[in-house]
């Protein structure tokens, strides 16, 4: 997992809050996807590309922040 050594943690967790958020004003898209695949709903490409483009920065945060104190606790 050295590739995720490649993003800091405050440009994840930036970006992760401002993907997962957007649109500030309605409700975010991520929540909006995430309620079509419930649904069984999310079927257009637009629609997935959108769910991967807003989830997968929370995904790469979850990610190196498992690793990161999984390294700790061994050392």
């Amino acid at each position: 997992m050295k590739w995720l050594d490649n993003f800091s943690f405050p440009v994840l967790i930036i970006v992760s809050i401002f993907l997962g958020t957007a649109p500030m004003g309605a409700q975010p898209h991520l929540v909006e996807k995430i309620n079509m695949l419930m649904a069984g709903t999310l079927v257009r490409p637009v629609d997935i590309f959108d769910l991967l483009m807003h989830a997968i920065p929370i995904v790469l945060l979850g990610l190196k922040s498992f690793y990161y104190f999984k390294t700790k606790q061994s050392v």
